[in-house]
């Protein structure tokens, strides 16, 4: 054995040398998918409180409700209210028979002048002075009526004004959802300052899905773009959304971006506050290198890869970067079709000789 070994060294050590396999480095554009956690969150979300102050008379909805837009959900009293619009419509009354007795007014003194204008057409008939007083009485009437008219408009306003208030004292839906929270019952006082909320109404046909994207994937953002997700309660099923919007603004705490997606959930089986798997796509506009993971050597002092150098070893440092299957990135003094070992080790020394073969169909 010692013979054959010696022999071998001395005569032909690069027909004894194990031979190893080649392959080119690849140039192309990076592109795998990455797990990430995403949120789901309704679409539109709302808490229903009420205008007016008033007591709840009725409560027609409750939890798990799915209500339409315009839908009524509960009902208000407040007698005080009812009070205040008949006093407005009495003020109304009033003053409309005010204004009646000043038209009535105007249609006397416009006579009186009528009558003296005509008189004053024969010389020395009435005094110019008292064709000149009726003029002034019947402005003076004319001022009294618009004045009584103003006055009515601003009190059938305020009729008005309260009549539109009294109409909040239904509430109804503000659009097509379901009732997640109800939080009050009939006899409760509500009101538009401090007190609680009624119910809270979400729209879940279709939903946000927020993605919080490391700031090493935002280059990659694709607006429309689908994106396919799983969540626990259905991992049979991959479902997908569109993104829709971007923040643009990193998160300094965490350095993600919230991306949303639009999910149409037509068959009701997501609901907000899952927490799906998105399969997010990873792409990187610069083209990158590509070695088989084997072929990169780590060891205390150096990361490398292992080059063809006219049938020598020469060690090539790099670093790694993604993963793309059996493949990765590296950031190395290479170009793409330079040929690299395909498992390397630092058994093979640099600068030593390098017997290789290559796959078949490659130079």
């Amino acid at each position: 054995m010692a013979w054959s070994a010696l022999l071998c060294s001395l005569s032909a050590p690069l027909a004894c040398a194990q031979t190893v396999e080649l392959v080119p480095v690849v140039a192309k554009q990076a592109s795998r998918v990455a797990d990430l956690p995403g949120e789901f969150l309704p679409f539109m979300s709302v808490a229903v409180h009420a205008k007016v102050n008033g007591y709840v008379e009725r409560i027609l909805v409750d939890r798990g409700s799915v209500v339409k837009e315009g839908q009524l959900l509960a009902e208000l009293s407040a007698p005080e209210m009812a009070a205040r619009i008949a006093e407005a419509e009495s003020k109304v009354q009033v003053l409309e028979a005010d204004r009646l007795q000043a038209v009535a007014q105007v249609a006397a003194t416009q006579s009186t002048y009528d009558r003296l204008k005509r008189a004053a057409e024969t010389p020395g008939a009435i005094a110019g002075n008292e064709l000149i007083q009726a003029e002034q009485q019947v402005e003076a009437a004319n001022a009294l009526v618009r004045s009584r008219e103003q006055a009515k408009r601003a009190a059938e306003a305020s009729v008005n004004a309260e009549k539109e208030m009294q109409s909040y004292l239904k509430i109804a839906a503000p659009f097509d959802g379901v009732v997640t929270e109800r939080f009050i019952h009939p006899g409760a006082l509500v009101g538009p300052g401090a007190s609680p909320a009624l119910l809270t109404i979400e729209q879940i046909s279709q939903l946000r899905l927020v993605v919080a994207l490391p700031e090493e994937y935002v280059a990659g953002i694709g607006q429309g773009a689908k994106v396919a997700f799983q969540v626990p309660a259905y991992p049979e099923r991959t479902y997908t959304g569109t993104v829709a919007r971007v923040s643009h603004s990193l998160d300094k705490a965490t350095r993600t971006m919230a991306v949303e997606l639009d999910v149409a959930n037509r068959d009701g089986s997501l609901a907000p506050g899952m927490y799906p798997t998105v399969k997010w796509p990873v792409r990187t506009a610069r083209t990158a290198l590509f070695v088989p993971k084997t072929s990169v050597v780590t060891t205390a002092e150096r990361m490398f890869v292992i080059r063809n150098s006219d049938g020598r070893a020469e060690w090539v440092d790099v670093r790694k970067g993604a993963a793309d299957g059996d493949l990765v990135t590296v950031l190395a003094d290479l170009k793409p079709g330079d040929m690299i070992v395909r498992r390397a080790s630092d058994e093979m020394r640099d600068g030593s000789p390098l017997p290789h073969r290559t796959p078949p169909g490659k130079p």
